[in-house]
């Protein structure tokens, strides 16, 4: 009993020693990447918000903000993404559990190797790893790695979510203004035919003309077409991603494209581009490729743990009197790599070049996202100057025909006249509708990039 106790002790004193000697895993790599303070691409004149993960509200509009809530709520894909989340979180909370002690019970059938006796043996087996020389830690960062990747790739499935039913909404909208002005503006041609087969009866107009005219209001009926039939695949694109088989027939009686944008951000380019669940997803990688290489280091020292055992044996040989026999143990078991011919090194050299890799990949992710960002501010300032210029060309394009309206009052002006400048400014307002849309949609790809609708709750924070 005495040499069993010393050799516990001298076991455990051994095992302490080491645990202290080389537990600790080296730390991740930083993962400072420098910004400029201030976006190269500034709108001034527009008002600030902070609210991103809520952009979509600065249109203000109810239904557009309904069905973004429904798709939140309801998509199939962003509800697989939650359950990935959720089988990562449970991995990760029970990723210690490999280093607690670990007990079984067993039973078995033993005959010896002469056939001259059976035994019945049941007992009970324990093993304690002990996650030395970074094991433990580099199983931690693995476990965590993997929940905050799942949690970046709902993020992202959450965002693009967002970016598409905006999208899709806003290009529906527009359709349907579009198809507001078209039959408008093909009431206006179908008039100015009349006129000018009038004017050709009474020697005042060539068949030319006439032609040209039905010509003009062919296409204008095929623009109309196409337009119903973009409007009804925008409006089923839709249905999907609220995870609907058909489309709501109240998307039919909108209003048009909101009337309002969104205030953009203002806070400086890193504080943004940490949300985005692209750069979100490499920083778990670096954590995984951490995890990974802390591993594999350890693999190349001694895995220690601690192992016991209580086996009862019982000879059930027939005819024979039983017999029982009992025993405990306990002690260190210990597993060392002497002669691997350079694989466990090689396997860690590995790893530790892809943690590099890692690193430099997420180094590429803020770079791209900050160069994605600065060209949606760009075509952000570029659609709203066309925007104000078409504007100002359909401004002018009203006035005409006001103008010509006034001048008809007096008979200054013909009907065919007043027709033709009623077609003209119409056919600035389906200029207009164009870029109102696209000056919208760049919102949409601007708020895409930098990671709005990404929640903060959507990944379990790194300790």
């Amino acid at each position: 009993m005495k040499s069993y106790s010393h050799t516990l002790l001298a076991s455990l004193a051994a095992l302490a020693v080491l645990g202290l000697a080389g537990c600790a895993a080296q730390p991740p790599p930083p993962l400072a990447s420098p910004l400029p303070a201030q976006w190269r691409h500034q709108l001034a004149p527009l008002p600030a918000s902070e609210q991103l993960q809520t952009w979509w509200q600065g249109f203000e509009d109810p239904t557009l903000d309904g069905l973004v809530r429904t798709a939140l709520r309801d998509n199939l894909d962003l509800a697989g993404a939650v359950e990935r989340l959720q089988a990562a979180r449970v991995i990760r909370q029970h990723a210690s559990a490999r280093y607690l002690p670990y007990v079984r019970a067993m039973t078995e059938d033993v005959i010896n190797p002469n056939a001259s006796a059976s035994y019945l043996v049941a007992g009970f087996d324990a093993v304690w790893e002990l996650g030395l020389f970074g094991r433990r830690e580099g199983t931690r960062r693995l476990t965590q790695g993997a929940l905050d990747e799942a949690g970046a790739s709902l993020a992202g499935a959450r965002v693009s979510l967002v970016g598409e039913v905006v999208g899709d909404y806003l290009m529906a909208a527009a359709m349907q203004d579009r198809l507001r002005i078209l039959h408008e503006q093909e009431g206006v041609l179908r008039r100015q035919g009349e006129l000018i087969r009038v004017r050709v009866q009474l020697g005042l107009a060539t068949a030319q003309q006439l032609t040209e005219a039905q010509g003009q209001l062919a296409r204008l009926a095929a623009d109309r077409v196409q337009a119903e039939q973009q409007q009804d695949a925008l409006e089923q694109q839709l249905a999907v991603l609220l995870a609907r088989a058909q489309p709501d027939p109240a998307w039919q009686s909108g209003n048009g494209l909101p009337p309002r944008l969104p205030p953009l951000p203002a806070s400086a380019p890193a504080d943004l581009l940490r949300v985005r669940p692209e750069i979100r997803r490499a920083e778990a990688d670096v954590l995984q490729a951490a995890g990974a290489a802390a591993v594999a280091q350890a693999d190349r020292l001694p895995n220690l743990a601690i192992g016991g055992s209580l086996v009862l044996a019982t000879n059930i040989t027939r005819n024979r009197r039983a017999q029982e026999y009992n025993i405990a143990s306990i002690g260190p078991l210990l597993d060392i790599p002497l002669l691997d011919w350079g694989l466990r090194r090689a396997n860690a050299d590995a790893k530790a070049h892809l943690l590099k890799a890692a690193t430099l990949a997420y180094r590429q992710a803020v770079l791209t996202a900050y160069a994605e960002v600065e060209t949606a501010l760009g075509n952000l300032a570029s659609f709203q100057l066309r925007e104000n210029s078409e504007a100002d060309v359909s401004r002018a394009a009203h006035e005409l025909a006001r103008q010509t309206d006034t001048r008809m009052g007096f008979s200054l002006a013909s009907a065919l006249e007043q027709a033709s400048a009623r077609s003209t400014a119409l056919q600035s307002d389906l200029v207009q509708v164009d870029f109102r849309v696209q000056h919208a949609l760049a919102y949409v790809t601007l708020f895409k990039a930098l990671g709005g609708a990404a929640l903060p709750g959507d990944t379990g924070a790194t300790p």
